[in-house]
């Protein structure tokens, strides 16, 4: 078997199927299923010209090895024909960083939405200020009226779709539209949904990242980013990871291309369950929201109906007020539920979550505590029943 996005030879399957099958040459592997981890720095030339002229499929192992052309093939495959190529980088902060950093200098104008990520807030408040590039927040429902936002220098663009606490939904092909009319370059945090759920470089996205950490990794043991870009962005950002030195260790590319043949399979359980779990919740007396795009009475409902192909297992709720004390009852009363902050994999997991502090374009007042639910592959009965134990607890607490 030899399938690669390389030469289009799986551009007719499926997703579920590209997940399989792509990055994977048997013949060249001798017979194994699995491309064999490559531990490497130091490669061999046969000839003087061909170390002059640097060539061979590789040149050097901090450029790439076999290891992580097998992955990069296998996630070209999964992001889709407008992808030109996948960088591969230690950390889904380093993929944010490594992606901004090859579009902006010093002068640029930056526009993010108000619910990314709060290492994205950060790193353009800090890192970015520092060497005078000047960021803009505004509201993530802002649709194509981001036009009036924008400046002479106003370089890129920066959304979350849905951002991973609060969950807004913004409008990424409307704000792509705007962005592109002005010729700015359009990144996309799309760890939520995941290429398979959603293929942000067909929606006028210019570089779509990924904390492969979550779902893509899928088990909570690495840590992983991804940055794929269309053409006119790949030139940029893969001279950037080249500068910048940055590079992964192969035991963490078999882990994450590992994590990847199941993601489908992960994923639509996700999604059942979670689906599952919100409609008890939203039974439940103690919330009084659901904050989950796929959920029907969601706001951004109709741009996840359109955009989405499917939602995975991360969703908030917002509790009915309450004291600190009896949130705190509810968490420390979980047994299933994990308290850590992360997501994507295979366990169950719960925060409690406040935006305010750091929200500048928007005000985030939910209406009472909120958590940020991750809904494993635990059987939901013994999930419910875990909740139900903690709700107990809340409700003692009042």
């Amino acid at each position: 078997m030899t399938l690669s996005k390389s030469d289009g030879s799986t551009d007719s399957l499926r997703a579920e199927t590209r997940l399989v099958v792509s990055g994977r040459d048997t013949a060249s592997q001798k017979g194994f299923v699995n491309p064999p981890i490559v531990r490497g720095s130091t490669v061999l030339y046969p000839t003087a010209g061909d170390l002059y002229a640097h060539r061979g499929e590789f040149q050097y192992g901090r450029h790439g090895t076999p290891s992580t052309r097998a992955l990069q093939d296998a996630l070209m495959a999964l992001e889709g024909p407008h992808c030109a190529g996948v960088g591969l980088v230690p950390s889904g902060v380093s993929a944010l960083s490594t992606a901004l950093l090859s579009v902006l200098k010093a002068g640029d104008h930056l526009l993010v939405c108000d619910n990314v990520y709060r290492p994205t807030r950060q790193f353009c408040d800090g890192f970015l200020a520092r060497y005078g590039i000047e960021t803009t927040y505004f509201d993530p429902l802002i649709g194509s009226g981001i036009a009036a936002l924008f400046r002479p220098e106003t370089r890129a663009v920066m959304v979350e779709a849905p951002g991973s606490q609060s969950l807004e939904m913004p409008d990424v092909p409307a704000i792509a539209a705007a962005a592109r009319a002005r010729e700015a370059i359009v990144i996309d945090d799309n760890t939520w949904a995941t290429p398979l759920f959603r293929r942000a470089l067909e929606q006028g996205v210019d570089i779509s990242i990924q904390a492969a950490t979550k779902y893509i990794g899928g088990h909570s043991d690495v840590m992983f980013g991804t940055i794929a870009a269309n053409s006119k962005a790949w030139p940029a950002l893969t001279e950037t990871i080249r500068l910048l030195g940055l590079c992964v260790g192969p035991d963490d590319v078999f882990l994450t291309l590992r994590g990847l043949r199941t993601l489908a399979v992960r994923l639509y359980h996700h999604q059942q369950a979670a689906m599952n779990m919100a409609q008890w919740l939203a039974r439940r007396p103690e919330v009084t929201r659901i904050l989950y795009p796929a959920w029907p009475d969601d706001p951004g409902h109709a741009i996840w109906k359109r955009d989405f192909t499917g939602a995975p297992g991360l969703f908030s709720i917002v509790l009915k007020p309450a004291p600190q004390q009896a949130v705190s009852a509810l968490l420390d009363t979980l047994k299933l539920f994990g308290m850590g902050y992360s997501w994507g994999g295979f366990e169950s997991l719960v925060i409690p979550f406040d935006c305010a502090s750091y929200r500048t374009a928007t005000k985030w007042a939910p209406g009472g505590p909120t958590l940020r639910l991750q809904i494993g592959l635990e059987n939901v009965d013994d999930l419910k029943a875990d909740l139900d134990r903690g709700f107990a607890a809340f409700n003692a607490h009042q």
